[in-house]
């Protein structure tokens, strides 16, 4: 199956790249009027828009939908940052905060390959550099040989970020990326060294700073912030949280669809949650 292919450039001074987020300039400013769906939101002079990484979700590094900004453990949020910025082919990238204030180059060029946006008008791609593999505008065949050149591919391979599936991502690919993910967890790479999303006696996690130190899937992570600056610290109230959260999601070993995530989250002795389903096994509707 093909996606929408456009070349560009990456810009990442001035904003707040992590590890699955960067801002794109398409060589052509109309770029994203050739998109179906959900429309991208850009620069209406330069078509500078935010790419989410397709398939990837990293650590947060400044979640504040919900109340005060708060993030997971730097050491894997931020070597998932730094690795994506070294692969698009940046260097000595200076930070104050979170903002990036100094690189070389200032850009890099690149490409991407797209289906459309998330419902934040982000768009969603598959991110390569180097030579594009076709004309730019062009509809290039996505398969797994490609898929193996970008940094998705890199990020989860090398387990530093968590592999993360929406509908409209091919089942080959994403069948590659379950399989790389597999294996970093197998091999204790990155984060899966210190992950407690599956962990059998659950992560506990009575305040938020708690919450904040702990190595867990992102989305679920979200989802605890929010019912914890909207709800309170109690879990009890949490599968109703979840359960209103909207989260549709297709379990692929049971080929069962949930309207939630609150029938794979579990709360034990009242202080303790953990995920049943392992999240490859997991695609997400996109909402």
């Amino acid at each position: 199956m093909t996606m929408l292919l456009v070349h560009g450039s990456f810009k990442i001074i001035g904003s707040e790249p992590d590890g699955d987020t960067v801002r794109f300039v398409p060589l052509d400013p109309k770029a994203w009027d050739r998109l179906p769906g959900c429309p991208v939101k850009h620069s209406a002079a330069t078509g500078e828009t935010r790419l989410r990484l397709d398939a990837v979700d990293a650590l947060e590094t400044h979640y504040d939908r919900t109340g005060p900004e708060v993030s997971q453990p730097h050491e894997f949020a931020h070597a998932a940052r730094d690795a994506l910025l070294a692969f698009l082919g940046f260097s000595h990238v200076q930070h104050e905060g979170e903002k990036v204030v100094a690189a070389t180059p200032a850009t890099t060029p690149g490409w991407i390959a797209t289906l459309g946006a998330d419902n934040l008008g982000r768009c969603v791609a598959l991110v390569g550099v180097g030579a594009p593999p076709g004309a730019d505008g062009s509809q290039v065949q996505m398969d797994v040989p490609l898929l193996r050149t970008t940094a998705n591919h890199d990020l989860l391979s090398r387990g530093l970020a968590y592999p993360t599936f929406y509908k409209k991502l091919f089942a080959d690919l994403r069948t590659e990326l379950t399989t790389v993910a597999h294996r970093a967890r197998t091999e204790k790479k990155g984060l899966w060294r210190d992950d407690v999303t599956t962990s059998a006696t659950g992560a506990v996690i009575p305040t938020m700073e708690a919450l904040t130190g702990l190595v867990l899937l992102p989305k679920l992570f979200r989802r605890l912030v929010d019912h914890f600056n909207l709800v309170g610290t109690s879990l009890t109230c949490l599968p109703a949280f979840l359960a209103g959260a909207q989260d549709e999601v297709e379990v692929i070993p049971t080929d069962r669809t949930e309207l939630s995530l609150k029938p794979l989250v579990q709360v034990l002795d009242g202080n303790a949650v953990r995920m049943t389903v392992e999240v490859e096994d997991l695609v997400f509707s996109e909402g």
